[in-house]
């Protein structure tokens, strides 16, 4: 078993993966940040690398983004970072980076260095499934997880061909657009969720818009746990880390109940 996928099943709970952005107030604060998260009760925590043209992100993490690159955070630095503590990290940590950051690190540089870094998985949104090839032996060859999206548009075909090269989790998008809260989800993600579970050898997780408690729970019903971001965002810069605690804790009591 990967240890992603170990790690968001062993505890016999619905899965919570926080989302931040690496060089958000300053690369320094990483450590704390992860370490605090881990605190919690985080099953595994995604660490966004700063891009210039997120496009699948919202205005919260595209701000958080521009804040980071004007702190001069890079994909370089972020993997020394975190190499200079990974001894103190127990769950998978997972990057979400585009793919010209990759390409002008060098794959195989990258796939060393993430590893090197204590690095599980990667998420790469603007990779096709097609396009992987160029990629996937480097990630593979150091037991690095390509963690894969689905989305409510993607066809059962597709869903089922992606199930079954998956590892580590799916990530099911729960809205047709970029990241951020919203008010309310499609009538037909209880729908999208079950039919992604059912073709699925790994754990499904669902994220982008989930928010709050009551959206963790209504989401959590239908699948393995959640992906929060630009809610923990937007916590952290407010100081909230009680908001923060909660919000870890709530997918916990869904599996309880």
């Amino acid at each position: 078993m990967d240890s992603i996928k170990k790690a968001l099943t062993e505890k016999g709970k619905k899965a919570f993966v926080p989302y931040i952005m690496a060089g958000d107030g300053g690369l320094e604060s990483l450590k704390e940040k992860l370490l605090f998260l881990q605190e919690c009760g985080a099953d595994a925590i995604e660490i966004g690398i700063p891009f210039s043209d997120p496009v699948a992100d919202g205005p919260t993490i595209q701000k958080a983004g521009i804040r980071a690159l004007s702190n001069g955070t890079t994909l370089r630095k972020v993997l020394e970072n975190i190499q200079s503590f990974k001894t103190e990290i127990s769950i998978p940590l997972i990057l979400m980076t585009y793919l010209n950051p990759l390409v002008a690190y060098g794959i195989e540089k990258f796939a060393k260095d993430a590893a090197n870094a204590g690095t599980s998985g990667c998420i790469i949104p603007d990779l096709p499934l097609e396009e992987e090839d160029f990629i996937l032996p480097a990630l593979e060859q150091h037991g690095i997880s390509l963690i894969r999206l689905v989305t409510l548009t993607t066809p059962v075909e597709r869903i089922k061909e992606i199930g079954s090269r998956a590892t580590g989790f799916i990530y099911a998008v729960t809205v047709t657009g970029i990241t951020g809260a919203r008010n309310n989800f499609s009538g037909e993600l209880a729908t999208f969720l079950n039919s992604v579970k059912s073709v699925s050898p790994v754990p499904v997780l669902a994220g982008f818009g989930v928010s709050n408690a009551e959206q963790v729970r209504e989401v959590c019903e239908h699948c393995d746990g959640v992906i929060v971001g630009s809610k923990i965002i937007d916590l952290f810069e407010k100081g909230d880390l009680a908001g923060i605690k909660q919000l870890v804790r709530t997918a916990e009591e869904v599996s309880l109940t």
